[in-house]
């Protein structure tokens, strides 16, 4: 830090500075959904955006009736049947973490979301969003779902550089799901090899390797035979290093909303792996712009990414 300047202090924003977004849940909060139209109606074409609103919306509203009430109200409106659907997703996952089980939720209840999920793919059919939206509830099916290669497809075809929608299938496949971690690299090292120059999709890679750490130090501990070196070999280096080469060196000039949260997962990779000059170059373009994954699976958020800030902004 240079004299003078003032203390970092990570800012953890769960709407990535969408401001519009941050109005819109507090309206949830006390039970106003009438500029929800407007707030989602911009969003279509920019499909990033809308994944992005769409699920935060959709975590806001999961204990209220707000979209119930949306919906009667306006039962022609796609956005609203769109979001109601979302929301019975998040609805599903809330009962998931209460029973602390994916088996908590019963069967007829997760059938009944994705049927909603399915009206909503056909009163809105260009959207990806309903289908981001199956991807996600998927998991919650003992052994997965029966067709989420075919909503995979659906989603590949109308959006296929998805955000939300690759990492909702990476967590599919990965060991904590139902897959394992060599399914999930192959997944994330098929997207990265594939993504086009400029896409943060290229951090999957890295996306992947936090997604091993965590599930290694919740089943194994942290003393873990290799634990420690995970972030630090040849492999992990340069696949950070490819991450970089690919999204940042040949950015592609597009601000997409997540961008946040993907340069987050960068900017510990190269922290981690040593890769100084470009965690400062990160550090620099994210300001104070902190997201908590991945750096609450090494402990307290704050402290963490702030003592990475102190050791490379010297």
């Amino acid at each position: 830090m240079t004299p003078g300047s003032k203390p970092f202090t990570p800012v953890f924003d769960v709407t990535l500075g969408d401001k519009d977004l941050a109005r819109a849940r507090e309206d949830i909060a006390i039970g106003r959904w009438q500029d929800l139209p407007e707030l989602l109606h911009a969003t279509r074409g920019d499909w990033d955006l809308r994944t992005h609103r769409m699920r935060l919306l959709a975590g806001a509203a999961a204990g209220t009736p707000l979209v119930e009430e949306w919906h009667t109200a306006q039962p022609g409106n796609p956005d609203a049947l769109v979001l109601r659907a979302e929301t019975e997703v998040m609805r599903c996952f809330n009962l998931a973490v209460a029973t602390g089980t994916a088996g908590g939720v019963d069967a007829d209840r997760l059938d009944a979301a994705v049927r909603t999920c399915q009206r909503a793919a056909r009163a809105y059919p260009q959207d990806p969003v309903p289908w981001v939206s199956l991807l996600t509830i998927a998991r919650l099916y003992e052994g997965g779902h029966q067709h989420i290669n075919h909503w995979w497809q659906e989603l590949q075809f109308r959006h296929p550089v998805n955000r939300e929608a690759h990492h909702q299938l990476l967590r599919h496949v990965s060991a904590r799901w139902h897959g394992s971690h060599g399914t999930m690299y192959d997944f994330a090292r098929d997207v990265a090899s594939g993504t086009p120059a400029g896409s943060p999709l290229a951090v999957l890679m890295l996306v992947a390797r936090a997604e091993e750490y965590r599930y290694r130090l919740d089943h194994e501990g942290r003393w873990a035979l290799g634990l420690n070196q995970h972030w630090t070999t040849d492999i992990a280096v340069a696949d950070t290093r490819r991450a970089w080469d690919a999204w940042i060196v040949n950015w592609d000039g597009i601000n997409r909303a997540h961008d946040v949260a993907d340069l987050n997962y960068l900017l510990h990779a190269a922290c981690t792996g040593g890769l100084l000059s470009e965690a400062t170059h990160l550090f620099q373009l994210l300001g104070d712009r902190a997201t908590p994954a991945p750096w609450s699976y090494f402990g307290n958020p704050t402290a963490v990414i702030t003592k990475w800030h102190r050791t490379v902004m010297l």
